[in-house]
């Protein structure tokens, strides 16, 4: 498990709707690291099922935090709370290994409230990472399709690679530079041209017509670009 959000909310017929914090453990460093993306899947994957003000009220509600400004009650219609005595837990996860990195989405409760839930829990991050993952959030809001593999590389910056290993969630410029043979280097990518030559060279190596495999070589292909795009930013 690479993070998890805990969210208690209020029961669909409950004479009130609440949303309350649980135990969350949302690692994001390097921002916006797997806390972020999780809380960002947690909002793709519900916000589709929001209403047009909802979710302009999201929208609103995510600049309120960012800035840091104390958050009127309530918000979607639904009032946020410390107790959780009455409230229904819901956990979501994301889960990874070396070659993949997945959602597990736990469906107790309300899109609102899930959408709530992940924006309180960024709410209570330090501002310069607050910062960081509300920007992820903003871009999730506008994802269309499933929350899936796709959705990873392009919150992660390996889009077009379909990159979802553990270490490109986790660390995307650590898996950038890892992968184009820079061993132990800093978390600050060497010059534009190293990189570009490394990326050549590699690329040469593992395209089939200088004597690759076909087998593999395009997710090779695909995951030599997406380094690239990290370090250099193209």
């Amino acid at each position: 498990m690479l993070a998890e959000l805990e969210i208690f909310c209020s029961r669909p017929h409950a004479p009130t709707r609440r949303v309350a914090p649980g135990v969350n453990r949302l690692p994001c460093e390097p921002a916006p690291g797997a806390g972020g993306l999780l809380l960002a899947g947690v909002v793709a994957a519900h916000a589709a099922s929001l209403d047009a003000e909802e979710v302009e009220e999201v929208v609103a509600l995510a600049q309120q935090i960012e800035a840091g400004r104390r958050i009127a009650q309530p918000r979607l219609r639904h009032r946020l709370q410390d107790d959780t005595v009455g409230l229904s837990a819901s956990r979501h996860r994301l889960c990874g290994d070396d070659r993949r990195v997945w959602f597990e989405f736990d469906e107790n409760g309300s899109p609102a409230q899930h959408v709530l839930g992940a924006l309180y829990a960024a709410a209570a991050m330090p501002p310069t990472t607050r910062r960081s993952v509300l920007a992820l959030v903003r871009r999730a809001l506008e994802w269309v399709g499933p929350v899936g593999p796709s959705f990873i590389a392009a919150m992660n910056g390996t889009a077009g690679g379909a990159v979802s290993s553990r270490l490109a969630v986790e660390n995307p410029t650590a898996w950038a530079l890892d992968l184009l043979g820079f061993p132990g280097a800093s978390i600050a990518a060497p010059p534009e041209r190293e990189v570009q030559r490394r990326y050549r060279q590699l690329l040469r190596e593992a395209h089939p017509d200088h004597g690759a495999a076909d087998d593999g070589a395009a997710q090779r292909i695909a995951e030599l670009g997406a380094a690239r795009r990290i370090l250099i930013g193209r």
